[in-house]
């Protein structure tokens, strides 16, 4: 930052690259280059109108997960190594979000089994699969738009990394990583409750209707019948806008296709069409089931329970 002096000069409190500086100049001299660039995420200088108000998006982070320019690992955990290595930095974000993965997990698992002390660990896992995945967690952070303080690499940004669910998922646990090393386990506990009850409150509400798949296997269970089984028989896209396409399978019997951003969505779309498609599917797996034969089977498929 140039040494900027002048007559009228004043003080201004900015933030750049996440820290807070004190200087002292006059506010018609800030070099436009600056502003352009982004380099002034935020200003406060009384009377000066015409400079940029503070960050909305530091804003956003700092509400969301209690994180400032001071936390020691926000600038870690905003760094997609696509960017990091632009940069020629020596951390990203990924070891944050290992550590993100893990306490997410034990924070949510924590929260069910005190909010649920009757349900089973299957009907946990069930939920737990639900409200944590890297769909449900990309698509919060979409809602909560804060997608564009990742910091990505120019060529992540022309690859259209940002629209990417794995990268967004990442990109949040990295964020509850943070949290629990400069916050504390307490405090990480409060983010991922916020983060999930909004949607354990929905699914409370809809505690008849079940997930495809599982509502698919206990009616064929109920009848005697063998879990369903399902088969990727296709797949494409790009490594960060993969799609696949599966086929149930109950007993010797094909049910319907279902295409998804992942194999289990796919899995799950195909469980919803059987059951919409076949209503009285279950009753058909219902008897003892024999292995498809090979004829039947699609060419080239990937078998999953």
């Amino acid at each position: 930052m140039p040494n900027v002096r002048g007559q009228s000069a004043f003080r201004c409190r900015y933030l750049q690259a996440g820290r807070k500086f004190q200087i002292r100049q006059p506010a018609p001299d800030i070099p436009s280059a600056f502003l352009e660039r982004g380099v002034l995420t935020g200003v406060d200088c009384p009377g000066r109108d015409f400079l940029p108000r503070p960050s909305t998006m530091s804003s956003k982070l700092s509400e969301l997960f209690g994180l400032g320019p001071e936390s020691p690992h926000l600038d870690e955990a905003l760094s997609h190594p696509s960017y990091a290595n632009e940069q020629g930095l020596a951390r990203h974000n990924q070891r944050l979000e290992f550590l993100g993965d893990a306490v997410l997990g034990l924070c949510v698992s924590e929260l069910l089994f005190q909010h649920y002390p009757s349900a089973d660990e299957g009907v946990l896992t069930s939920i737990r699969a639900q409200l944590v995945n890297t769909d449900s967690l990309a698509d919060w952070a979409r809602e909560q738009q804060i997608t564009d303080a990742l910091r990505l690499g120019r060529g992540a940004e022309v690859s259209n990394l940002r629209a990417s669910n794995n990268v967004l998922a990442d990109f949040v646990e990295a964020l509850i990583g943070a949290v629990y090393l400069d916050l504390g386990p307490d405090h990480a506990r409060a983010v991922c409750a916020g983060l999930v009850e909004p949607r354990l409150e929905i699914l409370a509400s809809e505690r008849t209707r079940l997930d495809p798949k599982t509502e698919l296997q206990q009616r064929v269970q109920a009848l005697g019948g063998t879990a369903p089984t399902y088969a990727v028989i296709d797949s494409g896209g790009p490594a960060h806008d993969r799609w696949f396409v599966v086929r149930a399978r109950l007993g010797d019997r094909w049910g319907a296709e279902g295409r998804g951003r992942s194999k289990r969505l796919a899995e799950r779309e195909a469980a919803r069409l059987t059951l919409i498609e076949r209503g009285e599917i279950a009753v058909e797996a219902a008897r003892p089931a024999s292995e498809p034969s090979e004829s039947s089977d699609p060419a080239g498929v990937e078998v999953e329970p």
